[in-house]
């Protein structure tokens, strides 16, 4: 599962006001390259919930993004290229993904988030 992956899911367990963003239980990750598309990092940059992307990269130890970001950031190829490897090159291979309302864990598998709810929970 791509860390951009993770910015798009949400819990929708019944009841659940605030499922947004799940916490990030990474086990194993892996690196895989990607090509280079700064046309494509320039239009997904404004519905990437920042905050989300870079607790998520930090929980697998890349430290690279800035704590913060804006549009003006997007002209600088360095940037570019972190915001690149966060987002679409780190690989979450197990783990959990973790509702932060009610603490139901979501496990991710082989790259797989399992989202699928309980019936109780629909």
């Amino acid at each position: 599962m791509r860390l951009l992956t993770h910015n798009m899911l949400s819990s929708n367990v019944k009841g659940v006001v605030n499922g947004f963003p799940l916490r990030l239980e990474a086990s194993t990750w892996v690196e895989k390259e990607v090509d280079f598309n700064a046309d494509f990092l320039r239009s997904m940059f404004s519905k990437i919930d920042w905050p989300a992307l870079f607790g998520a990269a930090q929980t697998v130890g890349y430290v690279a993004l800035p704590e913060s970001a804006d549009a003006s950031m997007l002209e600088s190829e360095d940037f570019l290229k972190k915001f690149h490897h966060a987002l679409l090159e780190i690989h979450v291979e197990e783990g959990a993904l973790v509702c932060p309302e009610t603490g139901r864990r979501f496990p991710i598998n082989k790259g797989i988030p399992n989202m699928l709810l309980n019936e109780d929970e629909v």
